[in-house]
């Protein structure tokens, strides 16, 4: 890869590297294909500052595989809440 190369990360990767706030963004937004600057520039800091791959607008356009790992990502988390809610309503 020569200087200056971009390489593709996926958000499996660098998820546990993600701060709690970008992962509660990306939770909240499953659907959202094409990431914004701020949002991408936080992946970029987890990604140890490497160049990932962005669109012209500094944007990271994300993979089927980001899509289903997000939504799998925010699926559990919702049933996580809805547990603990209904839990601490049996008291």
């Amino acid at each position: 890869m020569g200087k200056g190369a971009f390489i593709k990360m996926y958000i499996r990767e660098l998820w546990d590297r993600l701060d709690s706030a970008t992962q509660k963004w990306l939770t909240d937004n499953p659907g959202c294909q094409i990431l914004p600057r701020a949002m991408s520039a936080k992946i970029s800091t987890a990604a140890g500052g490497r160049n990932i791959e962005r669109d012209s607008h500094g944007q990271m356009v994300l993979s089927a595989e980001d899509l289903d790992f997000m939504r799998a990502k925010a699926t559990a988390q919702a049933s996580s809440v809805e547990a603990r809610i209904f839990d601490a309503t049996e008291t």
